[in-house]
Protein backbone atom coordinates (compact mmCIF):
# COMPACT_ATOMS: atom_id res chain seq x y z
CA UNK A 1 0.00 0.00 0.00
CA UNK A 2 1.46 3.58 -0.97
CA UNK A 3 1.56 5.97 1.80
CA UNK A 4 1.91 9.36 1.38
CA UNK A 5 1.36 12.90 3.51
CA UNK A 6 0.76 11.05 6.95
CA UNK A 7 -2.22 8.91 7.30
CA UNK A 8 -3.61 9.73 3.56
CA UNK A 9 -2.69 7.19 0.79
CA UNK A 10 -1.70 7.09 -2.65
CA UNK A 11 -5.18 4.90 -3.80
CA UNK A 12 -6.01 1.50 -3.24
CA UNK A 13 -8.49 1.67 -5.43
CA UNK A 14 -9.99 -1.31 -7.62
CA UNK A 15 -6.23 -1.96 -8.75
CA UNK A 16 -5.29 -3.61 -5.12
CA UNK A 17 -8.64 -5.03 -4.84
CA UNK A 18 -7.68 -6.63 -8.00
CA UNK A 19 -4.18 -8.00 -6.84
CA UNK A 20 -5.89 -9.52 -3.43
CA UNK A 21 -7.90 -11.93 -5.38
CA UNK A 22 -5.01 -13.29 -7.63
CA UNK A 23 -5.96 -11.13 -11.02
CA UNK A 24 -2.87 -10.96 -13.00
CA UNK A 25 -0.86 -7.12 -12.84
CA UNK A 26 0.06 -5.67 -15.96
CA UNK A 27 3.41 -6.34 -17.09
CA UNK A 28 6.27 -3.88 -15.57
CA UNK A 29 7.59 -3.75 -18.97
CA UNK A 30 4.56 -2.37 -20.76
CA UNK A 31 4.04 1.43 -21.13
CA UNK A 32 1.10 2.90 -23.42
CA UNK A 33 -0.53 6.05 -22.79
CA UNK A 34 0.05 6.99 -19.56
CA UNK A 35 0.39 10.61 -19.80
CA UNK A 36 -3.25 10.92 -21.05
CA UNK A 37 -5.67 13.19 -18.97
CA UNK A 38 -8.55 11.55 -18.10
CA UNK A 39 -11.48 14.29 -17.66
CA UNK A 40 -10.51 17.82 -17.97
CA UNK A 41 -12.78 21.44 -17.47
CA UNK A 42 -11.80 24.71 -17.76
CA UNK A 43 -13.07 27.62 -15.47
CA UNK A 44 -12.30 31.52 -15.58
CA UNK A 45 -11.62 33.86 -12.57
CA UNK A 46 -11.47 37.51 -12.95
CA UNK A 47 -8.50 38.85 -10.40
CA UNK A 48 -8.52 41.91 -8.23
CA UNK A 49 -6.70 44.31 -10.74
CA UNK A 50 -9.65 43.13 -12.89
CA UNK A 51 -7.73 40.39 -15.38
CA UNK A 52 -9.55 37.51 -16.68
CA UNK A 53 -7.47 34.40 -15.96
CA UNK A 54 -8.54 30.68 -17.80
CA UNK A 55 -8.20 28.10 -15.45
CA UNK A 56 -7.67 24.77 -16.69
CA UNK A 57 -7.78 21.37 -14.84
CA UNK A 58 -6.81 18.02 -16.16
CA UNK A 59 -6.65 14.55 -14.14
CA UNK A 60 -3.69 12.44 -14.77
CA UNK A 61 -2.72 8.94 -13.62
CA UNK A 62 -0.27 8.62 -11.06
CA UNK A 63 1.87 5.21 -11.46
CA UNK A 64 3.06 3.23 -8.39
CA UNK A 65 6.68 2.40 -10.25
CA UNK A 66 6.66 -0.67 -8.12
CA UNK A 67 4.14 -2.67 -10.25
CA UNK A 68 3.47 -0.48 -13.43
CA UNK A 69 0.32 0.29 -12.09
CA UNK A 70 -1.74 3.50 -11.94
CA UNK A 71 -2.93 4.14 -8.06
CA UNK A 72 -4.53 7.78 -8.09
CA UNK A 73 -4.82 10.86 -9.98
CA UNK A 74 -3.36 14.19 -10.15
CA UNK A 75 -5.17 17.59 -11.23
CA UNK A 76 -2.23 19.45 -13.74
CA UNK A 77 -3.26 22.93 -13.21
CA UNK A 78 -2.95 25.75 -15.95
CA UNK A 79 -3.66 29.31 -15.88
CA UNK A 80 -3.50 31.06 -18.70
CA UNK A 81 -4.79 35.13 -19.05
CA UNK A 82 -7.73 35.40 -21.14
CA UNK A 83 -6.43 36.29 -25.33
CA UNK A 84 -4.74 32.81 -25.62
CA UNK A 85 -1.39 34.42 -23.92
CA UNK A 86 1.37 32.51 -22.43
CA UNK A 87 0.59 30.11 -19.12
CA UNK A 88 1.91 31.95 -16.36
CA UNK A 89 5.38 31.18 -15.32
CA UNK A 90 6.77 30.96 -11.92
CA UNK A 91 7.42 34.40 -11.48
CA UNK A 92 3.95 35.42 -13.21
CA UNK A 93 2.09 34.49 -10.79
CA UNK A 94 3.91 37.14 -8.08
CA UNK A 95 2.26 39.58 -9.81
CA UNK A 96 -1.35 38.07 -8.35
CA UNK A 97 -2.23 38.67 -5.06
CA UNK A 98 -2.46 36.61 -2.05
CA UNK A 99 -6.54 36.80 -2.26
CA UNK A 100 -6.16 35.74 -6.13
CA UNK A 101 -4.01 32.84 -5.37
CA UNK A 102 -6.43 31.98 -2.75
CA UNK A 103 -9.65 32.20 -5.02
CA UNK A 104 -7.84 30.03 -7.31
CA UNK A 105 -6.70 27.37 -5.11
CA UNK A 106 -10.54 26.97 -3.51
CA UNK A 107 -11.94 26.99 -6.80
CA UNK A 108 -9.62 24.37 -7.94
CA UNK A 109 -10.23 22.41 -4.86
CA UNK A 110 -13.95 22.62 -5.29
CA UNK A 111 -14.14 22.05 -9.32
CA UNK A 112 -11.07 18.98 -9.13
CA UNK A 113 -12.97 17.16 -6.48
CA UNK A 114 -16.31 17.26 -8.65
CA UNK A 115 -14.08 16.16 -11.63
CA UNK A 116 -12.71 12.90 -9.92
CA UNK A 117 -16.07 11.55 -8.15
CA UNK A 118 -13.71 9.98 -5.70
CA UNK A 119 -14.62 6.94 -4.34
CA UNK A 120 -14.25 5.49 -0.40
CA UNK A 121 -11.15 3.81 -1.91
CA UNK A 122 -9.43 6.65 -4.26
CA UNK A 123 -7.07 8.95 -3.70
CA UNK A 124 -6.47 12.22 -5.64
CA UNK A 125 -3.53 14.65 -5.80
CA UNK A 126 -4.92 18.71 -6.32
CA UNK A 127 -2.38 21.39 -6.20
CA UNK A 128 -2.79 24.12 -3.93
CA UNK A 129 -0.38 27.37 -3.73
CA UNK A 130 2.44 27.60 -0.74
CA UNK A 131 1.49 31.26 0.04
CA UNK A 132 -2.42 29.57 0.13
CA UNK A 133 -0.93 27.42 2.43
CA UNK A 134 1.36 29.18 4.43
CA UNK A 135 -1.08 31.62 5.61
CA UNK A 136 -3.61 30.51 8.58
CA UNK A 137 -6.66 31.87 7.06
CA UNK A 138 -5.52 30.39 3.20
CA UNK A 139 -5.00 26.96 5.18
CA UNK A 140 -8.55 27.94 7.05
CA UNK A 141 -10.14 28.35 4.03
CA UNK A 142 -8.44 25.03 2.34
CA UNK A 143 -9.94 23.01 4.92
CA UNK A 144 -13.21 24.28 5.25
CA UNK A 145 -13.94 23.51 1.54
CA UNK A 146 -12.16 20.03 1.61
CA UNK A 147 -15.21 19.24 5.00
CA UNK A 148 -17.50 20.53 2.81
CA UNK A 149 -17.10 18.02 -0.31
CA UNK A 150 -16.06 14.92 2.43
CA UNK A 151 -19.44 13.33 1.79
CA UNK A 152 -19.36 13.69 -2.01
CA UNK A 153 -15.67 12.83 -2.07
CA UNK A 154 -14.82 10.48 0.69
CA UNK A 155 -11.67 9.41 -0.50
CA UNK A 156 -8.05 10.36 0.42
CA UNK A 157 -6.70 14.17 -0.79
CA UNK A 158 -2.86 14.98 -1.05
CA UNK A 159 -2.53 18.41 -1.61
CA UNK A 160 0.39 19.17 -3.45
CA UNK A 161 1.77 22.63 -2.37
CA UNK A 162 3.67 24.40 -4.95
CA UNK A 163 5.45 27.93 -5.81
CA UNK A 164 8.08 29.44 -3.36
CA UNK A 165 8.84 27.14 -1.03
CA UNK A 166 12.04 27.17 -2.16
CA UNK A 167 12.86 30.22 -0.62
CA UNK A 168 10.64 29.40 2.62
CA UNK A 169 11.83 28.62 5.89
CA UNK A 170 11.77 24.82 6.91
CA UNK A 171 10.25 26.03 9.76
CA UNK A 172 7.47 27.58 8.42
CA UNK A 173 6.89 24.59 5.96
CA UNK A 174 6.86 22.58 8.96
CA UNK A 175 4.28 24.27 10.57
CA UNK A 176 2.02 24.54 7.98
CA UNK A 177 2.14 21.08 6.73
CA UNK A 178 0.76 19.44 10.01
CA UNK A 179 -2.40 20.94 9.46
CA UNK A 180 -2.85 19.04 6.31
CA UNK A 181 -1.58 15.79 8.10
CA UNK A 182 -4.83 14.14 9.09
CA UNK A 183 -6.37 10.25 7.95
CA UNK A 184 -8.26 11.86 5.25
CA UNK A 185 -5.24 14.34 3.85
CA UNK A 186 -1.94 14.12 3.06
CA UNK A 187 0.58 17.07 1.56
CA UNK A 188 3.53 16.32 -1.49
CA UNK A 189 5.57 19.09 -1.74
CA UNK A 190 6.05 20.07 -4.81
CA UNK A 191 10.12 21.53 -5.54
CA UNK A 192 12.62 22.34 -8.06
CA UNK A 193 14.65 19.80 -9.31
CA UNK A 194 17.94 20.52 -7.51
CA UNK A 195 19.89 18.80 -5.02
CA UNK A 196 20.48 20.90 -2.71
CA UNK A 197 16.62 21.93 -2.55
CA UNK A 198 16.12 18.63 -1.61
CA UNK A 199 18.28 18.48 1.05
CA UNK A 200 17.48 21.71 2.77
CA UNK A 201 13.66 20.74 2.88
CA UNK A 202 14.87 17.50 4.53
CA UNK A 203 14.23 19.00 7.82
CA UNK A 204 10.38 19.25 7.03
CA UNK A 205 10.39 15.33 7.44
CA UNK A 206 7.99 15.09 4.47
CA UNK A 207 5.95 12.09 3.04
CA UNK A 208 6.65 12.81 0.11
CA UNK A 209 8.23 15.11 -2.87
CA UNK A 210 7.24 15.97 -6.17
CA UNK A 211 9.93 16.96 -8.88
CA UNK A 212 8.92 17.88 -12.24
CA UNK A 213 11.13 15.99 -15.09
CA UNK A 214 10.33 18.16 -17.40
CA UNK A 215 13.35 20.78 -16.83
CA UNK A 216 15.57 17.60 -16.46
CA UNK A 217 17.39 16.04 -18.92
CA UNK A 218 16.74 12.92 -18.79
CA UNK A 219 17.05 11.12 -22.55
CA UNK A 220 20.70 10.15 -22.63
CA UNK A 221 22.55 8.27 -20.72
CA UNK A 222 24.77 10.78 -19.58
CA UNK A 223 21.96 13.17 -18.57
CA UNK A 224 20.37 10.22 -16.71
CA UNK A 225 23.69 9.77 -14.44
CA UNK A 226 22.53 13.45 -13.20
CA UNK A 227 18.83 12.55 -12.94
CA UNK A 228 19.88 9.32 -10.76
CA UNK A 229 21.60 11.40 -8.70
CA UNK A 230 18.76 13.22 -7.71
CA UNK A 231 16.29 10.92 -7.34
CA UNK A 232 18.94 9.74 -4.73
CA UNK A 233 19.23 12.87 -2.88
CA UNK A 234 15.20 13.03 -3.05
CA UNK A 235 14.88 9.46 -1.54
CA UNK A 236 17.15 10.28 1.22
CA UNK A 237 15.00 13.23 2.09
CA UNK A 238 11.62 11.50 2.29
CA UNK A 239 9.96 7.70 2.29
CA UNK A 240 8.56 8.30 -1.19
CA UNK A 241 8.92 10.66 -4.64
CA UNK A 242 7.02 11.20 -7.40
CA UNK A 243 8.30 12.56 -10.71
CA UNK A 244 6.35 14.26 -12.98
CA UNK A 245 6.91 14.54 -16.90
CA UNK A 246 8.46 11.65 -16.45
CA UNK A 247 9.49 9.83 -19.91
CA UNK A 248 7.84 6.65 -20.26
CA UNK A 249 11.01 4.75 -21.42
CA UNK A 250 12.40 5.86 -18.06
CA UNK A 251 9.88 4.11 -15.38
CA UNK A 252 11.79 1.47 -14.85
CA UNK A 253 14.73 3.05 -14.67
CA UNK A 254 13.45 5.28 -12.40
CA UNK A 255 12.08 3.14 -9.51
CA UNK A 256 15.85 1.11 -9.74
CA UNK A 257 16.72 4.61 -8.94
CA UNK A 258 14.38 5.02 -5.74
CA UNK A 259 11.54 6.69 -7.49
CA UNK A 260 7.97 5.38 -6.09
CA UNK A 261 5.73 7.34 -8.55
CA UNK A 262 5.16 8.89 -11.88
CA UNK A 263 2.98 10.98 -13.85
CA UNK A 264 4.27 9.99 -17.56
CA UNK A 265 4.91 12.78 -20.25
CA UNK A 266 3.46 12.39 -23.27
CA UNK A 267 5.80 11.03 -26.37
CA UNK A 268 3.25 11.87 -29.34
CA UNK A 269 4.98 12.11 -32.66
CA UNK A 270 4.92 15.73 -33.82
CA UNK A 271 4.84 16.20 -37.24
CA UNK A 272 5.17 19.68 -39.44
Amino acid sequence: MSRIGGEAHLAQGSMDADDAQGSPRAPLGERRSYAAPYESLTFTLVTRARRELIVTLAAQPVFDLSRSVPVSRRIRRTVRHRGGETALAALGRRTLEPMDLKRIDLQTLTHGLDLLHLGSDDSAVLPAFWRTVASSGGRFALLCTELQHRAAAPGALLVEVMGGLEQAPSEAVGEALAHFETAALGVILHIAPDASVVRRLAEVRAQCLALDFAGVSHTSSLDWQDAVALIGAAREACPQVMLLNLRPDRGLAAQAAGATHAVFAGMDVITV
